[in-house]
């Protein structure tokens, strides 16, 4: 089975909200795993999407150990992924959907080749804090990394606060997940690569690496700072992040 078949597989799974498994197409090598994910992508933007920016896997512990994996990955974010603040999320357009807590970064100036820690606040000029949606398109939530890759790192839906102006030191600060209030997972910003800046780092390196160019507008997931929690109809959904804010959105 070529590459194009097996965007072809994944992409509909996503479609029809029907999952495949991964017998219906051979093992991937890693970089075959980004092709296939970038072709997805493609069809995405064939159909009226654009990229709106990237998201970073595995920039945890808590993440890596839930997942039984230990590299880390990255994929694409488009507008079809957009989930407006306060607003309601249907549910039955997902196979087994999930939610983590994330930060979220705004791009002001194109980065086109791997930038240094030091040089962040001259390519990021806003930062937010977000819910990610993920969602896998296998029938089991187990999968090889390279399985995980193709799928576009389960990213499915974003949802971000109020944008406010970058801070620097935001290292230490406390993330919690909840559910109709009850809070269900909490953290603190430091689990993500010792500082929530450091993944705009390896996504510049990883994207150079390809050709990829971030772009101004474009958003930037650092990554979840706790386990993901599964959706479930009429809940309201919630991250708060100290001395940054928060954001809901609403299931059915």
């Amino acid at each position: 089975m070529n590459l194009d078949k097996v965007a072809h597989l994944i992409d509909q799974a996503t479609l029809k909200a029907k999952p495949i498994q991964q017998k219906d197409f051979p093992d991937l090598s890693l970089q075959d795993a980004y092709t296939v994910q970038r072709k997805t992508i493609n069809l995405r933007l064939e159909r009226g999407e654009h990229i709106t920016g990237f998201k970073l896997g595995f920039t945890s512990r808590a993440k890596m150990e839930q997942m039984g994996v230990h590299d880390l990955i990255w994929g694409f974010l488009t507008s079809g992924m957009q989930i407006n603040p306060f607003s309601e999320v249907d549910l039955n357009k997902y196979i087994k959907p999930n939610a983590e807590p994330e930060i979220a970064f705004r791009v002001s100036q194109p980065i086109t080749e791997s930038i240094p820690l030091k040089d962040v606040p001259r390519y990021i000029d806003k930062m937010a804090v977000a819910i990610e949606l993920i969602d896998t398109r296998y029938k089991k939530f187990t999968f090889s990394l390279e399985d995980l890759v193709a799928d576009n790192c389960s990213s499915a839906g974003y949802c971000i606060g109020e944008w406010q102006d970058l801070q620097e030191d935001i290292s230490d600060l406390p993330i919690a997940l909840m559910a109709n209030n009850k809070v269900l997972e909490q953290g603190c910003s430091s689990a993500i690569l010792n500082n929530p800046l450091q993944p705009i780092i390896e996504l510049s390196r990883l994207a150079s690496k390809v050709g990829v160019k971030i772009a101004p507008g474009h958003i930037i997931l650092a990554g979840a700072a706790t386990k993901h929690i599964p959706l479930l109809k009429n809940n309201e959904i919630t991250t708060q992040i100290d001395k940054i804010g928060a954001v809901s959105f609403r299931t059915k």
